[in-house]
This record gives structure tokens, sequence and C-alpha cells, in this order.
């Protein structure tokens, strides 16, 4: 954090420069300055702050290094930019030429598109016309969701446009960590993980057979398309979906993936996402998988039948929408640049034209006897002693149960026996405990 303030402290001091020089120059009050072009940005080729080897890893021009400055300094610096709220006294308001809005709650100058074209360009076309190359798609400040201009009204300039930082890399450039999106109705998602590992995950070795794929994935993706130039062949991304009855651990297995391979897992709120308003579905989605994108983030769709179900016969407006809002899923998961992992209970629900563009199909079955007994083994708390006529064995043949049943089982053990101020489970205790879980599921002892 400290090296970053030094390197920014030592920007900001070159960028104040650089505008002082292009005012001085615009108003013809700078006959004897030194022009902005001459003066170079600091060499930070030295320095191991993480906002230097930002710069060197993408290998930024001095015009970029700029334009970059210029979006992240009412992050940091906001009164810097205060000059250029002038006023212009031949129109009364300020200068086009600075652009600049107001924003919602910030009372400092937001630069637009403009205000970097000023400094980069001032008069020049050509100037001008080149700087629209730091807002295209295949620049490396889009491809990488680092910089980007605010949407304008249709029929408006582009570079009407503000300058928008992600706040991923607003906290890497100045405190050099991670910013973990909160929970709220622009992202409606929430950070899981798990405190277990992959011991604990008792699953056919079928289905951990797959699971491996999609770590190899998380572990190597990025070097099959790029390093091996994959890239113009193979999609850009991961998606899976789990599916099995609830409780066989498809939500477990989706955090052990992130725990292991560093990556962030969230799972979507759907209550959130899907809308019964035409289109609105879409773009709570949209703007999930924008702020995802090329973040090494694993989306977790639980419930996944609400938006990736089959598309319906079209009978009415309705069902037309509908249909084409599953299109649009489609779509938007297959050009996600990151993975996705879809639970259902049922794959029966999910459209099939989607199944077919999967990576991978893991199905999650009910435990096997054997596999009961394991998850048995290594439910109960480590403190808790089981009584002698608990026969663990005997149950696990018995009573058919997944993983997150046979864990409410134990819950609900384990609290009758500290209720009697006890360590010791009864069999009575466990007994219970399934008839519980069985009545839930509609069944009968």
């Amino acid at each position: 954090m400290r090296d970053n303030a030094r390197d920014l402290e030592q920007e900001l001091a070159w960028f104040a420069q650089m505008l002082d020089a292009r005012l001085a120059a615009y108003v013809g009050t700078g006959a004897d300055a030194r022009p902005a072009d001459d003066i170079p940005p600091p060499d930070l080729s030295g320095s191991t702050s993480w906002y230097a080897r930002f710069l060197g890893h993408y290998q930024l021009s001095a015009g970029e290094r700029l334009v970059l400055l210029l979006a992240l300094i009412p992050h940091i610096r906001p009164q810097l930019l205060d000059v250029l709220w002038s006023r212009n006294q031949a129109v009364d308001r300020g200068f086009t030429e600075f652009g600049g809005v107001q924003g919602a709650s910030h009372g400092g100058f937001l630069p637009t598109g403009e205000t970097a074209a000023f400094l980069l360009a001032g008069d020049d076309l050509a100037a001008r016309f080149a700087l629209m190359g730091l807002f295209a798609s295949d620049h490396v400040f889009a491809r990488h969701a680092i910089l980007q201009l605010a949407p304008v009204a249709p029929g408006e300039p582009l570079l009407s446009g503000a300058l928008t930082l992600s706040r991923e890399y607003v906290a890497w450039l100045t405190t050099g960590t991670e910013h973990k999106p909160n929970y709220n109705s622009e992202f409606p998602a929430r950070l899981i993980g798990t405190r277990l590992d992959w011991d604990h995950l008792v699953l056919p070795s079928f289905t951990l057979t797959q699971l491996e794929e999609i770590n190899h994935w998380l572990r190597h993706g990025r070097q099959l398309l790029y390093d091996w130039e994959m890239d113009a062949k193979l999609p850009p991304g991961f998606t899976a979906l789990f599916h099995g009855p609830p409780g066989t651990g498809k939500t477990l297995s989706a955090c052990l993936l992130g725990k292991h391979c560093g990556c962030d897992v969230y799972k979507i709120d759907l209550s959130m996402i899907v809308s019964k308003y035409i289109g609105e579905t879409e773009k709570n989605l949209a703007r999930i998988f924008d702020l995802a994108e090329h973040k090494q983030w694993i989306l977790f769709f639980d419930e996944a039948d609400a938006l990736f179900g089959k598309r319906t016969r079209v009978d009415d407006a309705h069902d037309r929408y509908a249909n084409q809002e599953v299109s649009f899923l489609l779509q938007r998961i297959e050009e996600f640049n990151g993975v996705a992992i879809l639970a259902s209970n049922i794959k029966a629900n999910i459209d099939t034209a989607f199944l077919r563009r999967l990576h991978a199909v893991i199905h999650f079955p009910m435990p096997k006897p054997a596999e009961r007994l394991r998850i048995w083994q290594g439910a109960f708390p480590a403190k808790a002693r089981l009584a002698e006529a608990v026969d663990l064995e005997r149950i696990a043949e018995a009573y058919e149960l997944a993983g997150g049943a046979i864990m409410n089982v134990v819950r609900h053990a384990s609290l009758q026996a500290l209720s009697r101020d006890s360590d010791t489970i009864l069999p009575d205790d466990v007994e219970e405990g399934i008839r519980r879980e069985l009545r839930k599921e509609g069944r009968t002892v």
C-alpha cells in the first residue's frame, strides 16, 4: 500500500504538470512553458509496487497511462481536477473542450472521454481520432475490463461518456488488494466458501473424475488459450451442469474447486435475477456477467431451472419473450470469460440446446450404502461419543439419505445430547433425526 502511494504521488505530480501545460497552451499564456508532449512520465521500472508492476505488465504508453490516471484521480485526489470547472465567460457555462460531468453524489469533476481528448489531443484531429482506439473493444482496457466510457444517450458523442475505472482496479491500483463486491441489487450474488477439504466430499469415482476436468481448466485454461494459442478455436470460459438430488454435494464441490484453485465462488441469488418484466432478467444477468469478466471467479447458479429451463411452444407473446430470454442466456453464458456452474435437481428440466453447449454435465447421485457409511463416520463432532448401540453400518444400509440430510440428522442428534448435558449420542437421538428427514421427503421409516 505504501509503495503504491509513493509511486502514485509521482504520477500525480506528472499529471499536474501535463494539465498545467495543456491549459497554458490552450489559453495562450504558456509561450515560455514546456510543451505537454515533452514532459516524460516518472520512471517506475525499478519499483515493485502493484501499480508499477501493472504498468510494466501491460506496457502502457504515456498516453494510456495518462488516461488511466485521469480515471483514477476522482478516487484519490479529486481536487486536482477542480480547475476544469472553469467557466467560459463567452457562453456563461463550462468549457465544452474540458468535458466532465457532475456525479449524483460526488461533488467534484468527473472526467469524460472529452477530458482525455483535451489532454492528449487538444485541437489535433488526427490525435483525437487515434485516442478513440483506447476505448475500442480490442484494447487492453476493454479486454481486461479495466476502464471504459460510460454509455451515452442515443445520438450523443461517444466521448461524452464518463471515464469509468472498475472497482477492482481502483482497489488494486491503490491499496494493492482485491475488491470483493458486496451483495446488493446491482450484484445479487454472495461469496461462498467452505472449511472442508476434498477428503470430506464422498462421491463416486466417475463424478470426481469429471470434477477434476474443471479443476484442470481453472489451473491451466489460460495457458491453453493464450500460451498454446487456442483462443481462436475454443470459447473463453467453461460451463458445467451439476445435477442430482438435494444434499449430494453440488454446492460443496463448487466451493472446493474455488478453494483449491484460488478462485472466489459467488452464488447467484435467482430471486433478484428473474423478473416478471420483459427484458429485465437479461439486464440483471448481464450485469453479473459483465462484472465477473476476467475475474477468475466461479459463478454458481443454484436451482438453475429458473433461468435455463426448457423453451416452450409459442402460444402467445409471453411464451415468445420467455424463449428469447433463454436464447439470450444461452448466448451470454457461452461468451462468458470465466467458469459458470449451474445446479439442478433434475437434468431434464434444463433446455436441451443449452445442454449440448455445456462443457461438462456431472451427475451427483444418491450415495450408495458404502458411501453413506463413510459420510456417517466422518459426520459426528470430535468431542461427541456414540453409544455402543449406535450401529452406523446398519443405519447406512437401511436408510437412503444424501449427505446433506445426514448432516441434518447429526445436527439434531448432537443438540439432543447437549440438551442433556451429555457428550454421548444415543440411538434414539439418531433415529429421531432420521425420521424427521424422511418425513420432510414424504417418506416414512
